[in-house]
């Protein structure tokens, strides 16, 4: 299976950390380096869009947006949140693609800390967790399709 890993730059201090344990995640399942693509954006905003991007090549089996937004004293980390995630199920919807989501949604920066690798686990890890599986139930389900 392939896989493309999107992740936000804002926030690096934590997305990179997201971003590793996604790959680590991956890896661990038996995905080689040669099938994981890592692509770049400047933010959670912008995660949709490089998915949709990817999803239009038909190359992949599962993609994974990975991002951190911490929320800040406007109402800005709403409408991020919301377009960000709304944006990935718009994608996996359209394209029939394995999208799961990554980007933390937390009040403080100890939040965000202790979800990338800290005390609650690493969600970047936990999110190819799900993609692999999902894409994997995916192509059972075509595979069964084309046996009728």
């Amino acid at each position: 299976m392939r896989f493309a890993l999107v992740c936000a730059r804002f926030n690096e201090f934590i997305t990179a950390r997201l971003l590793e344990g996604a790959r680590d995640g991956l890896l661990r399942l038996g995905a080689s380096e040669s099938e994981i693509v890592e692509v770049m954006v400047p933010g959670a905003l912008e995660i949709p869009q490089a998915a949709r991007a990817l999803a239009e090549t038909n190359l992949f089996d599962a993609i994974v947006g990975v991002g951190a937004v911490i929320r800040g004293e406007t109402a800005h980390f709403d409408v991020v949140v919301n377009q960000s995630a709304s944006g990935l199920s718009s994608v996996a919807a359209q394209y029939n693609v394995v999208v799961t989501n990554a980007i933390l949604t937390t009040d403080t920066i100890e939040q965000a800390i202790n979800r990338s690798g800290a005390k609650a686990g690493n969600k970047g890890f936990e999110a190819a967790m799900v993609a692999v599986e999902m894409a994997d139930l995916v192509r059972k389900v075509r595979l069964l399709g084309k046996n009728d």
